[in-house]
């Protein structure tokens, strides 16, 4: 390509694959992104090399795995403290520095309150860059504003008065007073800062912009009009708008239903939104150059697994949780509608990057992913992958084409699944698998690891949040 292309990454942060009706969904509303998808190819083998959302963006930031979480160190006066849950590092160049050095104009917009937590590291080499406040525990509005009128469809608001300033539901109220419409919400605000991004740089080409919405991540509180369009119009119970993660047993039925409602609800407002913007794409002619991708961080259970799991708990890494969604369009929509299922991790969206901007050939950057181009246009080299590896706490994934294993970090297989005769991993088959297959397993896992799975257990009972809190 003559002229080197502009590149649009969309993240949407607990975006399950199979919540978007080009997934298979027959039950979700997406129209803009099924019909995107159209014009674009999809994987559907695409997964995160560890999770959850920081360690996520560390490795799509500088193409290089986060995984197996080596050198972690709490940052202070954050709100998670999980191994691989830290800052990039001084040392390490990122994408979109290297892309500046190529002569890219950047941006960057986020709702996604783990970026503002300071130190964490993340805008460098962009020239333009909004954080929009207010998702969820985010430090922005004071909780003293809050009434005990204002929480009581989340619950008894004496109970979580309780937990002044800190509680979870009481922050979110306070972040939410405002809002009165759809056009409150950040990710129309999201969305609107992309538009003006790209209609005020559409003659400073090539940029590269970074889309990260938040949502549909927790707290599942949609806007009315989307959440009614799933929802049972007879439920009376509370708003759940963030569950704890673990067996749902606690839960009715009904209260599950209501959550994926609202779910769902906030996967339809990402859609129409996210319409809007690739219609403004359209009408400044620049799809014609660019690079657009889709993708999420990773998913997130409704007790649709077989141990009634909600919320991501790390030793839940069931495909709900660890497989992610993943559309390219590429320029003027090159192989559009092409369907691939090789293995392949977040890190090759970044390879991808550099190979069609022409950086992958620059020795001096080093990443672990592959790019994916010789996979979309039928030229070049790719490896093949026989096996995948991830980490979340201190929880192991594993899968290759025939079983999907989940296990703790001393090697022990906790879960496993056979992929092609389970596929809707019900059926527990650890017990059943030989020791030259667990050993196997190991191997590969302590390859990709580098030789050893660093172990954070120690530190848990000391780590202490702001307040000086024990975490559990």
């Amino acid at each position: 390509m003559e002229q080197k292309p502009n590149v649009i990454l969309v993240i949407c942060d607990t975006l399950r694959a199979d919540y978007l009706g080009c997934y298979g969904n027959k039950v979700i509303r997406t129209p803009n992104i099924d019909r995107f998808s159209k014009e674009c190819i999809l994987f559907t083998n695409a997964y995160s090399e560890s999770l959850p959302t920081i360690p996520v963006r560390r490795a799509i930031f500088t193409g290089r795995r986060a995984y197996p979480f080596r050198n972690y160190k709490p940052l202070k006066w954050d709100i998670v403290y999980l191994p691989g849950w830290q800052p990039i590092d001084n040392d390490e160049d990122t994408l979109t520095e290297n892309l500046v050095k190529e002569g890219y104009y950047t941006g960057f917009v986020t709702d996604t309150l783990h970026y503002f937590t300071p130190g964490m590291n993340f805008t460098r080499g962009f020239w333009q860059w909004e954080f929009i406040r207010g998702k969820l525990q985010d430090r922005w509005k004071s909780p003293s504003i809050v009434r005990k009128g204002d929480l009581e469809k989340y619950g008894d608001p004496e109970e979580i008065l309780k937990e002044f300033p800190g509680n979870m539901i009481l922050r979110h109220t306070a972040n939410t007073l405002h809002i009165r419409s759809e056009f409150d919400f950040s990710i129309v605000q999201l969305f609107k800062w992309a538009s003006d991004f790209v209609e005020e740089n559409y003659k400073t080409q090539p940029f590269y912009l970074l889309i990260d919405s938040f949502f549909p991540h927790e707290p599942w509180e949609a806007p009315e009009f989307y959440w009614k369009l799933y929802s049972d119009p007879n439920y009376r119970g509370k708003t759940i708008i963030h569950t704890r993660y673990g067996p749902a047993d606690y839960l009715t039925s009904e209260e599950i239903e209501n959550i994926k409602a609202h779910y769902m609800g906030l996967v339809t407002f990402i859609d129409a939104w996210f319409g809007l913007f690739i219609e403004k794409l359209e009408r400044l002619n620049l799809l014609e150059n660019s690079i657009v991708i889709f993708t999420s961080d990773h998913g997130t259970s409704f007790a649709d697994n077989p141990k009634r799991i909600i919320g991501k708990p790390h030793y839940s890494m069931y495909p709900s949780l660890v497989r992610i969604p993943l559309l390219i369009r590429l320029p003027k929509a090159i192989n559009a509608g092409k369907i691939i299922d090789k293995f392949v991790y977040n890190i090759d969206i970044t390879a991808t990057i550099y190979d069609i901007t022409g950086l992958l050939k620059n020795k001096d950057i080093r990443i672990d992913g592959q790019s994916l181009l010789p996979l979309m246009i039928n030229e070049g080299e790719w490896g093949e992958r026989e096996y995948l590896t991830s980490r979340y706490g201190d929880s192991i994934w594993y899968r290759d084409e025939n079983l999907w294993a989940i296990l703790d970090i001393d090697g022990n297989i906790l879960e496993a699944f056979e992929v092609k005769n389970d596929q809707i991993f019900m059926k527990d088959i650890s017990n059943e698998i030989s020791r030259d297959y667990k050993n196997k397993i190991w191997t590969r896992i302590l390859a990709d690891a580098g030789g050893e799975i660093p172990d954070y257990r120690y530190m848990y009972p000391t780590r202490t949040d702001a307040l000086g809190e024990k975490k559990n």
